[in-house]
């Protein structure tokens, strides 16, 4: 994999754009030293959270400080406030009285340029729900609204080139689980015996993506999938109440959490489950407040339990997730258990994992986090592994805006802001994803960013915008659902990848592997290349984007939040309305949208924040007019009349670049991330098992479209570019339904492309020569042959699977291509 022409590991010299392998190298052999480390994603469990203690130790001395503020804070605020150190210590019970702590002030306040970090002076206060645990709730309160009230699943329809993508997930690995992937079809959910891990997760992550893309595609095969599965584990839910497998010491609440949000979902689309499953979650929530009162049995590790400590951490670090459905039966179906529903948010946050403790000044920086991980102590890394954790990250970038709901801590919204920003200005890659080969590092090219995490930050993000209403937090969603998540799948979804790198000229076995805890085979493609979670869990994306998509305004108002084609139909408070976008975005710039209303409504459409001043909007072929949107939420108003109306919404788009590391870029057109074409061919084998793969399935386990492939590079990969010679070459068209290629995510499909001149450079390769390491900079990075420019072709990054979307940046000083 050396870069052109070179036949050095260390990558060098050579002429321009020859094959990458220089004539006579030997094959590299794969070593899986991933799965020699562990063979099983279970053993790799993150130890006690000390994250307090840690804390405790670095800032005592500015604890006299803290707590003068704290008193103050507190003398102001009554019982209706307690300081994070009061609070954490009496949760946790890891501090004695004399314990110290401090969040931290506007002393470590960070800034970012471009982006509208919202940092005030900040004391130790967090404002809190005066019901703790065992006072009397207010049960008359409800919880915090969402700016924008989400729809019920099966409201909206995909079209276009997003019903093809969604097709083709039913066409391929997601809709055919259930039919012979041990860890769905022989699960121990459904009466067998087969899990990938003692949390017993499989089947609950494959049922909380398969609900959405059955009812998004109104798909009868896939909601028969649904209807029998979800039947099944009904009838064996247990006469105590618990829903699952286990029993005794061996129960744990966290597979339950994405068990439990598919079912809320199945509830809102189709009212035959509605009432089964409503009683089905009511028995189990009765449980789990009985199990929690009682020392927080499921919750928390006691001496005997099939999971220790570590083991339980999943649970507590994600139990926003449990909450989600525990606010869904407040708000919809509380029946007469509405205390025992507020009682259960209150229980899983005062023993939670909680993110605001993490997401604060003091916690992040005052212990390096803001850093590349592989360089800080690993005394500090090791014992705040739950917050480190990519996935756990994902899901945990809602927690703030979940909490506040139930606590009214209008804190957390600040907080929320914080936890998205920093940790992608930090631990963000250029495809939008979160970098956490597992655990977060920093922002080499060469680092990875796991499935599982791309899709659960997808929902996260989507979430956030519905929750708190600021555009930030859906321009992100939509760079993950247009860039991270594709580029991790084969064209017909048959097979995915467990990490993406956004240098990625090739996928393929290494020789050494670049990430933290993931095995040689981990950017390749396949059924289960590294652990067996991505393949139950990555159905979520898509059909959750979609379902996310349109959002309600108040009472009689409709919004397109997540921009893509799609349909919607609604009944608001004074008109039944039907929508029908039909569009070539994210790839082209124009979206048309037919509306069917009986009575006039507000229609909103979201402003990205890339898109020109020169954006536009058209009612009913009237001139154009400009944009004046919302400026937190960037939700553009057009009040529509009853009848049938036509808009015409086209945004202004522009090549942009963004500065990575080792002063290289990432080069943008909207909200697609472009990348240098590296073109490759491709072989594929029987599919490997994760903690074997020198070993194959038999040849009847999956059907024959599962395989595992490797993409190996036959271009050069190692130039650098003139960001000055950025230009964009594309269809002049300016139709919403400009015809796509399907599958649109696949190399050469995407209208569009873009074009810099640039050249060979000495780029040297890092991990025993597996992968592009950092590129030289200052004096060390120069064209290797004099006047040997060359005209370069960036194509979307996620279509293209093998490429380099982080490139270094060289003045050519006016050279042209030869």
């Amino acid at each position: 994999m050396a870069p052109g022409g070179s036949g050095a590991k260390g990558g060098g010299g050579g002429g321009g754009g020859g094959a990458t392998k220089a004539s006579g190298k030997t094959k590299r052999e794969a070593k899986s030293k991933g799965v020699d480390k562990k063979t099983a994603k279970q053993e790799d469990k993150p130890p006690r959270a000390k994250v307090l203690e840690q804390i405790k130790k670095k800032v005592a001395k500015k604890d006299r400080e803290a707590e003068r503020k704290a008193k103050k804070a507190e003398e102001g605020q009554g019982a209706k406030a307690v300081s994070v150190k009061v609070r954490a210590r009496e949760r946790r019970g890891e501090f004695s009285d004399k314990g110290k702590f401090l969040t931290g002030g506007a002393d470590r306040r960070v800034h970012v340029a471009n982006m509208k970090i919202r940092l005030t002076s900040k004391g130790i206060i967090l404002a809190v729900s005066a019901n703790a645990i065992g006072a009397k709730a207010q049960v008359n309160t409800p919880l915090v609204p969402f700016t924008f009230e989400p729809l019920p699943l099966g409201t909206i329809k995909p079209t276009g080139w997003l019903r093809d993508q969604l097709q083709l997930m039913a066409d391929g690995l997601a809709g055919h689980e259930y039919d012979f992937y041990k860890y769905v079809a022989n699960s121990s959910w459904l009466g067998g015996d087969q899990e990938y891990s003692n949390l017993n997760e499989g089947f609950p992550y494959w049922f909380n993506g398969l609900v959405p893309l059955a009812y998004g595609l109104d798909d009868a095969r896939l909601k028969e999938q649904v209807h029998s599965s979800a039947q099944t584990v009904l009838r064996l839910q247990q006469r105590d109440g618990w829903l699952g497998p286990e029993t005794g010491v061996d129960r744990n609440f966290w597979a339950r959490y994405p068990l439990c949000l598919g079912l809320i979902q199945l509830a809102e689309a189709n009212r035959t489950w509605t009432g089964p499953i409503v009683s089905a979650l009511h028995n189990f929530t009765q449980l789990m407040h009985n199990m929690l009162a009682d020392n927080y049995t499921g919750y928390i590790a006691h001496p005997g339990d099939e999971l220790d400590s570590d083991g339980t951490a999943w649970g507590q670090v994600r139990s926003q997730d449990m909450i989600i459905t525990l606010q869904w039966l407040y708000e919809h179906h509380p029946g007469n258990h509405s205390q025992i529903l507020l009682n259960n948010m209150q229980y899983l946050h005062k023993e939670g994992l909680n993110w605001e403790d993490w997401y604060n000044e003091a916690a992040y920086f005052g212990q390096d986090i803001e850093k590349d991980l592989n360089t800080v102590d690993s005394t500090v890394t090791s014992e705040n592994y739950p917050f480190e954790h990519g996935v756990n990250v994902g899901q945990g970038l809602k927690a703030p805006a979940v909490v506040r709901r139930f606590t009214h801590n209008e804190s957390l919204v600040q907080t929320a802001y914080d936890g998205v920003n920093w940790t992608m200005t930090y631990h963000g890659g250029s495809h939008g994803s979160v970098i956490a080969d597992e655990r977060l590092v920093g922002l080499a090219p060469y680092s990875g960013a796991e499935l599982c995490t791309s899709v659960e930050s997808m929902y996260s993000l989507a979430y956030l915008y519905q929750a708190l209403g600021t555009n930030y937090y859906a321009d992100r969603a939509e760079r993950i659902a247009f860039n991270g998540l594709p580029v991790m799948l084969t064209p017909d979804w048959w097979a995915r990848q467990y990490m993406a790198q956004q240098n990625m000229p090739y996928a393929e076995a290494l020789t050494e592997t670049p990430f933290y805890n993931t095995n040689a085979w981990g950017q390749t493609y396949g059924l289960e290349p590294n652990f067996p979670c991505c393949t139950v869990n990555h159905p979520q994306g898509y059909p959750k984007f979609l379902s996310n998509s349109f959002v309600k305004v108040g009472t009689n108002g409709l919004a397109h939040a997540l921009l893509s084609p799609a349909s919607v139909k609604v009944a608001l408070s004074s008109s039944n309305v039907f929508i029908t976008c039909t569009t070539a975005y994210p790839f082209l710039d124009t979206l048309g949208y037919t509306i069917s209303a009986d009575a006039p409504f507000s229609f909103y459409v979201r402003v990205p924040a890339w898109a020109g001043s020169g954006s536009t909007v058209a009612i009913n072929a009237e001139r154009s007019t400009a944009l004046s949107p919302d400026a937190e939420s960037d939700l553009q108003l057009l009040n529509i009349s009853k009848g049938v109306t036509a808009i015409t919404y086209t945004l202004e788009s522009s090549v942009r670049t963004e500065a990575r590391e080792n002063d290289t870029i990432a080069v943008y057109r909207g909200a697609i991330l472009y990348t240098l074409e590296v073109a490759h061919t491709n072989t594929s084998t029987l599919p490997k098992p994760y903690n074997s793969p020198t070993t194959y399935f038999p040849s009847d386990y999956a059907p024959a479209q599962s395989k595992d492939w490797q993409y190996q590079n036959t271009s050069a990969w190692n130039y650098a570019i003139d960001p000055s010679t950025l230009v964009y070459v594309g269809p002049n068209s300016t139709l919403a339904d400009y015809g796509l290629d399907t599958p649109i995510w696949s190399p050469g499909a995407p209208p569009g492309y873009i074009t810099a001149q640039g050249c060979l450079i000495d780029w040297p390769m890092a991990f025993d020569g597996s992968v592009p390491g950092y590129p030289p900079t200052g004096d060390a990075r120069k064209c290797l042959g004099v006047g040997d420019v060359a005209l370069l072709k960036l194509v979307p990054y996620a279509s293209a699977k093998t490429g380099m979307a982080e490139l270094p940046v060289i003045s050519l000083n006016g050279s042209s291509p030869m």
